[in-house]
């Protein structure tokens, strides 16, 4: 598996409630695809949404956004994790 950061552009903003369901909505799906969402960060007056996810490829982690809600992300990096 590797690791996705994905980001989401909602014109006009975004509520971090919204965001909430639409995470709740991945973790019910992703099961399906063998793909992980970890965690997710918010930037409601920018309308701005960060997700990190664990999949085999980005496609994956796309098909459980586009099946769990619809909102697919703008852009997908490749990231990995350093401490």
């Amino acid at each position: 598996m590797s690791l996705f950061m994905d980001v989401h552009t909602i014109e006009g903003g975004v509520s971090v409630d919204d965001v909430a369901q639409a995470h709740k909505a991945d973790l019910e799906t992703q099961g399906k695809y063998g793909v992980n969402y970890l965690r997710y960060w918010v930037d409601e007056e920018a309308g701005k949404i960060f997700c990190l996810v664990e999949a085999d490829d980005a496609e994956a982690a796309n098909t459980v956004h586009r099946e769990a809600h619809g909102l697919v992300a703008d852009e997908i990096y490749p990231v990995g994790e350093f401490t």
